[in-house]
């Protein structure tokens, strides 16, 4: 057979026509619910992404090699991931010092400060979301909206949160891996509670512990309470009615906790609280939480008197990063379900597989 110069441009235009198919169906729309059950759809993988706490930078990190690339805006809460590994950040991706700032779930929300960034979609939290009639204005503005959750209900949200971060970046898969990396732990770990049979130990965990003179802060149904009873333990913040709140001295005197953990970090420069996390030696976290430790109502306790007394970074609390709270939580509070969980080794595994900025520096510490 033979062909014409005009069947070339033809078959020429055909092949362009294919390849122009081909690219918009690469480009198909993202539908992809949130934990509410909005239902966001995008033309496109988003690129430009406002976020209302900057722990999902840390979620995003575990999904994309570069996400600082992906934000419009963010609240530059450097106190959530801390100062040292914000540092990090700006060190591989310069440009986040220049991204513009978004209020943070714990400040004040400006519709005009969303608009103002032009975001391909706005990710708020569940416990601090905007109202209705907010989220109505961006709507209308054409930005989408969603909801997700490291916070309130984190055992339950976590992973539809970060499946929906996966599916409007285009990397879902990415997000299944660590999803299917965590849930392998977690599960290890439930099924060895399910099967104990000894009772659980009474646990206090004070987050920002010795902040103030007040006491005693505590997780109430919810939050990280929720991990101390999925890692074996009995929260004696459990009787609060909210996912976080105080319990009085007496209080706390009277449940006798067994395991006693404080949180702390570098926010708690210029406090009596606990130093811990990147930046910090040893001996410096041991001092402070040494120091925690021996504050009224605490110094008398069964914890401090059989030495099972523990810091947590609070950079890990209501983070993308939970299972590292949960295997150190499994480790303090069972250690006779779980004496060869290493927490440090699937950090590693964490920093070597999946993380974009690896996670160094001193986390957890048990006090002798």
């Amino acid at each position: 057979m033979r062909y014409s110069s005009k069947t070339g441009i033809f078959a020429c235009a055909l092949f362009a026509l294919l390849g122009v198919m081909v690219a918009t169906m690469a480009r198909a729309e993202i539908r992809a619910r949130d934990i509410t059950g909005r239902q966001v759809v995008l033309a496109e993988p988003a690129h430009r992404i406002l976020i209302d706490d900057g722990r999902y930078l840390i979620a995003l990190s575990l999904i994309h090699p570069d996400p600082v690339s992906l934000l419009s805006a963010w609240p530059r809460d450097i106190n959530r991931i801390g100062p040292e590994a914000y540092r990090h950040y700006a060190e591989k991706f310069p440009a986040i010092e220049k991204l513009a700032k978004s209020s943070s779930s714990a400040g004040t929300f400006s519709v005009e400060q969303v608009l103002a960034a032009q975001p391909d979609i706005a990710i708020f939290s569940l416990q601090s979301k905007p109202g209705d009639d907010d989220i109505g204005r961006l709507e209308t503005a054409g930005v989408p909206v969603a909801i997700i959750d490291f916070f309130d209900q984190p055992l339950e949200n976590l992973e539809p949160s970060l499946r929906f971060l996966g599916e409007i970046i285009g990397r879902r898969d990415q997000a299944e891996e660590f999803i299917a990396f965590r849930r392998e732990r977690m599960e290890a770990i439930a099924a060895k509670v399910a099967a104990s049979s000894s009772p659980r130990p009474r646990v206090f965990l004070e987050p920002h512990a010795a902040r103030t003179d007040e006491c005693c802060a505590s997780p109430g149904r919810g939050n990280i309470g929720n991990y101390i009873e999925f890692a074996g333990g009995e929260n004696i913040g459990s009787v609060l009615q909210g996912v976080t709140g105080m319990l009085n001295l007496e209080y706390v005197i009277s449940a006798d906790p067994q395991v006693y953990i404080a949180t702390g970090g570098p926010h708690m420069e210029g406090t009596n609280g606990l130093l811990i996390g990147p930046g910090y030696d040893e001996q410096r976290v041991r001092e402070t939480l040494a120091r925690v430790a021996a504050r009224k109502g605490i110094s008398g306790s069964t914890a401090v008197r059989e030495h099972r007394v523990h810091g947590l970074a609070h950079q890990l609390v209501n983070s993308p990063l939970d299972i590292l709270t949960v295997e150190a939580l499994a480790k303090w509070i069972r250690p006779d379900l779980f004496p060869d969980i290493d927490p440090e080794k699937t950090r590693q595994e964490i920093n070597e597989r999946f993380l974009a900025v690896p996670l160094t520096g001193i986390y957890w510490m048990d006090f002798d």
